[in-house]
Formats: C-alpha cells, sequence, structure tokens
C-alpha cells in the first residue's frame, strides 16, 4: 500500500495536510526543495521526517513544496494511518460504485428485477447496507496496511528481490490458493447457527442479488473474510504492484460473481451461477474463487443448467423450483422469512421488462 499512499500524498494529502495542519515558521528551512534529497515516500526514513523515498523504483513521484508545508510529515504515523483509512474507505466506496454500476448497467440482467424473490427497494436497500458497512471495515483494515507501509510485511519491489526468479509468477496461483482456501472456512463459519442471523444473515437477505450486494455486508462479516488477503503478505513475499493488482481483482472479482450473468459454466471457477447457488440454497459453494475447497468438503452444488440458457434462466419453471426449494431451505436456516416482497411491483415491471 506504500504505492497507493504516495500517489494520494503526492497528488492530493500533501497539499490537505499543508493546508489542515501547517508547520511552524522555519521548521524546514534548513531542507533545499532542490538540493537532491526530495524524492518521496514514507516509511523508508525515520530519523529524519522531511527527507522522502520512491516507494518503488517503477514510480518515481518528485514530491511538491506541499510535502514539507505540514506539521504531519508523511512519515507520521497518526498522519499514515488517517491518510490509509480514508482511502480505504472513500475511495473503495468510489470504486464500488463506478464498477458495481458499471456491471449494473452493461451486464446485469435487469429481467431478475420480476423475480418473485426479488426484494422491495432491493437496490436502495444494498447500497445503504454498503455505506454503513465500508467506513466500519475500514478501521478494522487500517492495522494490515499501516503494518505493511511501515516496512512489517513481506512485499518486494524488485523483480529481483523475489525469492527466485519463477516466484514472480508462482505467487498469484499462490495468493489465489492460499485465500480460497481460508476465505472458504470462513465462510462456512459464519453460515454456522450460533454467529449466522447476527453476522451473515445481512448479506444473504439478498436472494437475487444484484452488483450493489457484493459489498454489502455486515461489517465484521466483510472484514473477516478480508482477513486472508492481509494476511498474506505478512507471511509470503508479494511483489509491490502485484499486490496492489490483486487488491483491484478481489473488489471487482467480488461484484462480478454477484452480477448475476451466468457465463463461467466452469467445474473449476466459482463465478456467478456458483454464487448465486449459494444465496439461493444457502449451504453450498462457500468458496470465492475455486470449487476446490466446496468440492473436498462436501458443499459443491453444481448450478443447474437452466442458468446457462436465457429462455429457461428467467423461465416460470425454473424460478417456482427455485423458489419452492429456497423457502425450504429458509424455514430451517432462519426460521420465518422477514423479507420484504412487492408482488405488485413484480408484476408492473415484468409487463416492462419481460
Amino acid at each position: 500500500m506504500d504505492i497507493v499512499l504516495q500517489v494520494f500524498d503526492t497528488f492530493l494529502f500533501d497539499r490537505l495536510y499543508a493546508v489542515i495542519l501547517p508547520a511552524s515558521p522555519g521548521a524546514n528551512s534548513h531542507l533545499s526543495l532542490k538540493d537532491g534529497r526530495g524524492t518521496t515516500t514514507f516509511s523508508s526514513v525515520r530519523e529524519t521526517p522531511t527527507t522522502y523515498h520512491a516507494a518503488s523504483q517503477f514510480m518515481q513521484l518528485e514530491p511538491s513544496q506541499w510535502a514539507y508545508m505540514s506539521a504531519w510529515p508523511r512519515d507520521k504515523i497518526y498522519r499514515q494511518a488517517l491518510t490509509l483509512y480514508l482511502i480505504t474507505w472513500i475511495f473503495g466506496l468510489l470504486i464500488y460504485f463506478v464498477c458495481a454500476s458499471l456491471s449494473y448497467i452493461f451486464i446485469f440482467d435487469h429481467a431478475t428485477f420480476t423475480h418473485p424473490k426479488y426484494l422491495k427497494n432491493q437496490v436502495r436497500l444494498e447500497i445503504r447496507q454498503t455505506l454503513i458497512s465500508l467506513p466500519v471495515m475500514a478501521v478494522f483494515t487500517i492495522p494490515f496496511f499501516l503494518a505493511e507501509v511501515r516496512g512489517y510485511g513481506k512485499l518486494y519491489d524488485s523483480p529481483s528481490d523475489a525469492p527466485f526468479s519463477l516466484y514472480n509468477y508462482l505467487q498469484f496461483p499462490l495468493f489465489i490458493l492460499f485465500t480460497d482456501f481460508f476465505v472458504y472456512w470462513i465462510h462456512r463459519g459464519l453460515h454456522h447457527p450460533s454467529i449466522y442471523k447476527t453476522l451473515h444473515k445481512p448479506h444473504h437477505k439478498w436472494i437475487m442479488p444484484t452488483p450493489y450486494a457484493s459489498h454489502a455486508f455486515h461489517p465484521l462479516d466483510g472484514y473477516a473474510q478480508s482477513v486472508p488477503y492481509h494476511v498474506f503478505p505478512f507471511l509470503f513475499p508479494l511483489q509491490k504492484l502485484a499486490y496492489v493488482a490483486l487488491f483491484a481483482f478481489i473488489n471487482i472479482w467480488t461484484i462480478v460473481i454477484h452480477d448475476g450473468e451466468y457465463v463461467a459454466n466452469s467445474p473449476i471457477i466459482n463465478g456467478a451461477a456458483c454464487h448465486t447457488m449459494h444465496h439461493l440454497y444457502f449451504n453450498y459453494n462457500y468458496g470465492q474463487f475455486t470449487t476446490l475447497w466446496d468440492r473436498l468438503g462436501g458443499s459443491y452444488r453444481k448450478p443447474n443448467e437452466e442458468l446457462f440458457r436465457r429462455e429457461t434462466k428467467m423461465g416460470k419453471q425454473e424460478w417456482q423450483r427455485q423458489v419452492k426449494e429456497m423457502e425450504t431451505v429458509v424455514q430451517q436456516v432462519e426460521g420465518d422469512d422477514d423479507r420484504s416482497y412487492d408482488e405488485e411491483e413484480v408484476r408492473r415491471i415484468q409487463k416492462k421488462v419481460l
């Protein structure tokens, strides 16, 4: 995250902190902005907070004068924590709205609105839950990011710093396998009756989710399932730019598996079809990226073939079958269904969409 922090400091937060928390007059007068020491960054220098070094050899961003004009220099731990929180919350929310909206407009099948288990005002409710959850999830996430930025992780910059040259490629499948394994067990644990209704039920409110449901969790639920992603770079080496790319990939993938477009009819990939089966029938397909751990754990359920053909995917016969089984499962897992369905609205949309 030091690369991300460097970019945001350079283009936004240096000036913001200089204005809000200006340095006392003459505090940095000993440092010439043109003396060759004005390169950028964060955690690498402790003893001289006004000397900055680049977070990556692949990204050289020269700090402006604003970098030296705040009472809180870039290396100050309070500033790093606050900045990382704002990036995780506000810009995480921006990524959510942009990606989920693009998926909603161009990929999501709007005929889903006519499904009998689509909730009244569902998109609004999904967004509301996300707006509540993200700022809280960000609080719990910051210690991981802060530790990374301050050099306690195993992140490396140059490919030559990898344990061996092939590792620069192996780090990607290793990350997927490691995180998929632990997310599987965390997710499955969240379905335990003792905690399901408190922590995980808010995400299962959406029987037929839209892309906006991707981050609509209880804050502790969303945080718990994100822990493996943050733990990985403290246990295994991970190239810095690869880490940023994987962080973006995770957020996009979370939206993709909620978009209702059943493209990946794969026995290996845990795509939108597999995840829809999870939302419909609860106790199957806990995995995030693959079906491997579900198969080994006995919780894999192959998506219905009807989901991959539009004429049957949105057919009344398939929906009736889904509703009948889903209502039985809900009764077993939750008791009485307290979701709010609007049958009149469904009929109105059916006439408009179909």
